[in-house]
């Protein structure tokens, strides 16, 4: 115990001393020379908080992969899994209905205490018994139990044979594997707590931590995982706007900024600054709208409840975005339109949306709105209230909620207020329970992958207890889904992902927009920055001349 006080003490005098030296323009080695291998990240990236069981969003994603095991990872700039903690690819029982994973021996977390399967099974048991709104659970929806029959030993029982997303669950958001001596069984654990429990065993420890200003991330020599670090110490701070963000990189206070800079801020900096270079990674990330079933207009809590007239009114929305604008005027090219479920570049994918809303090709139909509208019985102007939040996605979504209420507008079929909120605020205001009905009609989210597969852009938004969490519910809708995660003909899965999306365009409980790719910004420098197709941005590839 006291040479473990010496060290976190030692550790927080180290950490303390980065963060000055940080502030005078960059990261300094003890003894007043530039550390080679020292990285300075910044990133207005919101952190909701430390316990993986609490949260579900990108910004504390990005603070997992670095500091926590995951029992399978994907290989860098691929979409295949791979062991990280685990010691082979697993197998399943000849039913199909369990899958073995074994761990590799003598695991430890960063505070010394011994990592075995009884830590893997409590990390899968806590975020089940906790079952947080705003968690990852949604994504276990396949696993019914977990064992540990011997200390290297993790049995997952499925309800769905051969489940072909399984791996990919493990190495999401909801894979995190947690030291049992650390947190709490059942409720979330402080980020405070498990700062000091030093309770890591991922690439690196954060010896430093303050919620969303700065985080110092010290390389961890007991991980024996599938990211090694090459860098020793990470220094990462948070801005609260893209401004201050872009000019911090340009002038090499960060050596990398991820996430959030402007169109315009990445169309300046690939143009005209010299130190520095544009990094793209794969796409994926899709911006849309969800409806809150029970508050939005017409919704099944409101006093004129009426399910024929609140899908007229999703459906003439639809008829109305006008996504080549968005693109092009909003985001510069940075996104695409999205007339689908599934991104471009997926198995699955289909523009089933292009063909049944608007014109038919893609653009928004006035006449078609109205028609839809006043078919349905639906006086006009709809009064509709639509919030959107700028400190987590960005703050071009005010130019771009302007523009969706402006097209939303057009030829008086709706009268659209605008309202945001800080994301901590928004992110629990938003969610509907068995017992609440969540505080937005209709608002804004955006989607990151948590594995590349179309399953992560259906699952999780349509299967029971859904992320949006907007009171959305579809029998046929659920059934299809575990269908197709088993199903190991991929002629007959492609099948399947067809029909549910077949169906989900029909209902439209939530409205795609956009879909883009992700970008980087890094110092000349700076090398092995890697965006992976699953949006993993790790620290530990990353080095510096």
């Amino acid at each position: 115990m006291h040479n473990f006080v010496i060290r976190r003490v030692a550790a927080t005098l180290i950490a303390m001393l980065m963060m000055t030296l940080a502030a005078c323009g960059g990261v300094k080695a003890v003894g007043g020379t530039t550390a080679g291998d020292a990285i300075a990240i910044g990133t207005t990236d919101k952190v909701n908080m430390l316990d993986p069981a609490g949260t579900y969003e990108m910004g504390s994603f990005a603070v997992f992969v670095q500091i926590y095991p995951f029992l399978y990872s994907q290989n860098y700039g691929s979409a295949d899994m791979s062991p990280d903690i685990a010691a082979d690819n697993g197998t399943w029982s000849k039913d199909g209905t369990e899958f073995t994973a074994k761990l590799k021996g003598g695991l430890r977390f960063a505070n010394g205490h011994d990592l075995t399967a009884s830590d893997v099974k409590f990390s899968f048991d806590r975020m089940k018994r906790i079952d947080s709104a705003n968690g990852p659970l949604p994504l276990l929806a396949n696993i019914e139990s977990v064992a540990a029959p011997d200390p290297t030993t993790v049995v997952f029982r499925d309800s769905v044979r051969n489940d072909v997303t399984l791996k990919q669950v493990l190495g999401s958001p909801a894979g995190p594997i947690v030291d049992e001596q650390s947190f709490d069984a059942d409720r979330l654990t402080q980020d405070a707590a498990i700062v000091n429990a030093d309770a890591f065993a991922g690439p690196y420890r954060l010896s430093a931590f303050k919620l969303n200003d700065s985080a110092t991330y010290e390389r961890n020599p007991a991980y024996r995982g599938l990211a090694q670090a090459r860098n020793d110490i990470v220094q990462v701070k948070y801005f609260a706007d893209s401004a201050n963000l872009k000019l911090a990189v340009q002038q090499g206070q960060v050596d990398v900024a991820y996430r959030t800079l402007t169109p315009t801020d990445i169309e300046d900096l690939r143009g005209g600054a010299g130190n520095v270079r544009v990094v793209a990674g794969p796409g994926g990330e899709e911006r849309y709208l969800v409806f809150n079933m029970r508050l939005m207009p017409y919704g099944s809590s409101r006093a004129d409840a009426d399910p024929a007239k609140a899908l007229a009114v999703r459906k003439a929305m639809a008829d109305l975005v006008d996504r080549p604008a968005l693109a092009r005027d909003v985001y510069k090219g940075t996104y695409e339109p999205l007339y689908s479920f599934i991104p471009n570049g997926l198995a699955g994918h289909e523009d089933t949306l292009k063909t049944a809303y608007g014109d038919g090709r893609g653009g928004p139909s006035l006449s078609k709105a109205g028609k839809t509208l006043h078919e349905a019985g639906v006086k006009t102007p709809v009064r509709l209230a639509i919030q959107y939040n700028t400190d987590h996605y960005g703050p071009t979504s005010a130019d771009e909620y302007a523009a969706v209420k402006a097209q939303l507008e057009n030829g008086g079929l709706f009268f659209v207020d605008l309202q945001q909120t800080e994301w901590t605020q928004y992110t629990k205001d938003r969610v509907v329970t068995g017992t609440s009905d969540g505080n937005y009609p209709v608002y804004q989210l955006g989607w990151l992958p948590d594995y590349s597969d179309p399953d992560n852009y259906l699952s999780p938004f349509f299967r029971d207890d859904n992320y949006p969490a907007n009171g959305y519910r579809n029998e046929r809708i659920n059934e299809l889904l575990i269908r197709q995660a088993g199903e190991q003909d991929r002629r007959r899965r492609a099948e399947l992902l067809g029909q549910v999306q077949e169906l989900e365009t029909a209902d439209l409980s939530t409205l795609p927009l956009l879909q883009g790719s992700q970008v980087a910004v890094v110092g000349r420098n700076v090398h092995g920055v890697t965006l992976d197709a699953s949006f993993r941005f790790r620290y530990a590839p990353i080095t510096k001349d």
